[in-house]
């Protein structure tokens, strides 16, 4: 009779098992974390100029968010198959699965410029409520910085498709360096722009578009530069763009698993977009202090984002090898990792909460708000953790059906729904809503458990002789 195994085999693994993690995750989480650095960059020299201007940036960076999470879902269809065609060994199969890639990636950042372009003004303006003195000035700059930020798309789409496909077949470490780069750059002319110094034009937030816009370009040159002249750690670089067709059967296979996917990505930013929406019914200073909470849960919340991708990869290489008992075990200890981090992450926010709004040029009011919505967030930190982990799992194993109602439909259904009626009906305050609409995630973390326990992730899905 196989001896049973205790709480600590199960949850807990060994030395060699974490240093097999953190090979994978600690460069997405650099490379994550310089992504977001930018974005915290941005904000904290804009805020230095005032909050107008820093309600303006954040505001459009809320609709470049349903961009980046469309592009994300996009992506995420075809990145399954390149985790399992890599576990699997069949190079040409990543060549077609990044080529599908491409087509998504142009597809999607030309309709997000289109729209961006033709809507943004109105877009915008839902966002500016309240009878603040300052909602035309943040209603320029908001429309300055989208005008510039546009151009920066069609790189940073570009990088997606190939800093996914490297971190897919093990290469995590390029990434993460194009990243460490982009961020000097963006750094050093974010100073030199927003400012005016060393002889450069004083642009204030047109400056902070341009330098992030030109760390988009640096990023991008690094990965394809490096990409394409080491065909022998990249093996698919080789002959990858003899041809742009992708194999029908494989098309096909990718859109019944990646639509969900993209679908639940495009839907649940959107759900994102209009919570903000709702908060901000509260008055524009609601708006700020949201602003300043999460760009710093976000630059933190990277640690255990980064083991989402740990999961999909590590697992999802697993079960392309069809070695089920092992994606089980890794996983278990994954998800346990994963709420650890989380954990540590909650403890960070805590402590950091009374000290980082002081960073931003703007009221007492608003940086009490941002303090306390920042304690909030981190309280739920570990629950989140859990929720994200789950959620790769589901979608390593091709689950996406499963995910697409676990994630968008949840936050649609719920947390819209919640929002909406408690910010439109009554008189409650921000902080009380914001937390009732976080605690209801308590429900997913139940439904994740019991999909993730009955294993309906575990299975192999690609078909390799019936692609070739």
């Amino acid at each position: 009779m196989k001896k049973k195994k205790t709480l600590r085999q199960i949850f807990i693994g060994d030395r060699a098992f974490y240093a097999m993690v953190l090979a994978v995750a600690v460069p997405i989480m650099i490379e994550n974390g310089i992504t977001n650095f930018v974005n915290m960059l941005d904000n904290i020299m804009i805020g230095r100029v005032g909050t107008a201007q820093m309600s303006g940036v954040s505001i459009v960076n809320q609709l470049i968010f349903v961009f980046n999470l469309c592009l994300f879902g996009a992506l995420s269809g075809p990145g399954i198959f390149t985790s399992q065609f890599y576990g699997s060994k069949d190079t040409e199969g990543v060549r077609n699965a990044f080529r599908f890639k491409l087509w998504l990636a142009a597809i999607i950042c030309i309709g997000a410029i289109l729209i961006l372009t033709s809507f943004g003004t109105p877009l915008i303006e839902s966002y500016l409520n309240g009878d603040s003195t300052e909602l035309d000035a943040t209603l320029l700059a908001a429309q300055a910085y989208l005008k510039v930020i546009l151009i920066g798309l069609p790189p940073f789409a570009l990088a997606r498709v190939y800093a996914g496909t490297l971190r897919e077949c093990g290469q995590t470490m390029l990434p993460m360096k194009a990243g460490v780069a982009a961020v000097l750059v963006n750094l050093v002319f974010n100073y030199l722009l927003i400012y005016g110094k060393f002889g450069f034009p004083e642009l204030g937030v047109v400056g902070a578009a341009i330098a992030t816009v030109l760390s988009r370009y640096v990023e991008v040159a690094i990965i394809l530069i490096w990409t394409h002249t080491h065909t022998t750690q990249n093996a698919f670089a080789r002959g990858l763009y003899r041809t742009l067709h992708v194999p029908g059967i494989l098309m096909k296979q990718i859109a019944v698993k990646g639509a969900p996917l993209l679908a639940n990505e495009a839907l649940w930013s959107t759900s994102m977009a209009v919570l903000m929406q709702c908060y901000s019914i509260r008055g524009l200073n609601v708006v700020a202090a949201m602003n300043i909470a999460n760009v710093i849960a976000n630059v933190l919340n990277v640690v255990f984002f980064a083991m989402g991708d740990a999961v999909a990869i590590i697992v999802g290489q697993r079960l392309g090898a069809g070695d089920m008992e092992k994606a089980r075990d890794y996983d278990n200890k994954l998800i346990a990792f994963a709420v650890f981090l989380g954990t540590l992450v909650t403890i960070a926010m805590m402590i950091i909460s009374p000290f980082f709004p002081l960073i931003y040029n703007t009221t007492t009011e608003i940086r009490a708000l941002a303090s306390e919505i920042i304690r909030i967030t981190g309280a739920f930190v570990p629950l989140f953790a859990f929720l994200h982990a789950t959620y790769f799992t589901l979608r390593a194993g091709g689950r996406t059906v499963i995910t697409f109602c676990f994630d968008c439909v949840f936050a649609w259904v719920v947390s819209v729904s919640i929002a909406y009626l408690l910010t439109h009906y009554t008189d409650m305050p921000i902080t009380g809503i914001y937390t009732i609409v976080r605690a209801s995630e308590l429900l997913k973390c139940v439904i994740g458990a019991v999909l993730v326990y009955k294993g309906v992730w575990l299975r192999r899905f690609i078909d390799t002789d019936e692609i070739g």
